[in-house]
């Protein structure tokens, strides 16, 4: 039985990295568009942890705490301005919203 390395957590990481950018990419529903986000951040924050542990310091992961904390903030201002713009247009397609345009 192989040890589990830092190689390990870099290819958890980069696939969800590719699910999470695969997921921006194509979707149209704000709700996926969200959760793809909170992948992304978790990828990288998978690599601040890794990277931490691998070189035996803590600095990697008091960011990967700052980088949560900020990522539940984003969550919880964007499903507010979703259940708003529900409310207004009665839909979550990101391609229904054009109330910025000028």
């Amino acid at each position: 039985m192989h040890p589990v390395g830092t190689a390990h957590y870099l290819a958890v990481s980069a696939a969800l990295l590719l699910i999470g950018t695969v997921g921006i990419l194509v979707r149209r529903n704000i709700v996926i568009l969200l959760m793809s986000l909170e992948l992304i951040l978790n990828a990288a924050n998978i690599n601040l942890v890794a990277f931490s542990q691998h070189l035996r310091a803590v600095d990697g992961q008091i960011f990967a705490i700052v980088v949560i904390t900020v990522a539940v903030a984003e969550a919880a201002v964007g499903l507010g301005i979703l259940i708003a713009l529900f409310r207004n247009k009665e839909s979550v397609n990101a391609d229904d919203f054009d109330l910025l345009k000028w």
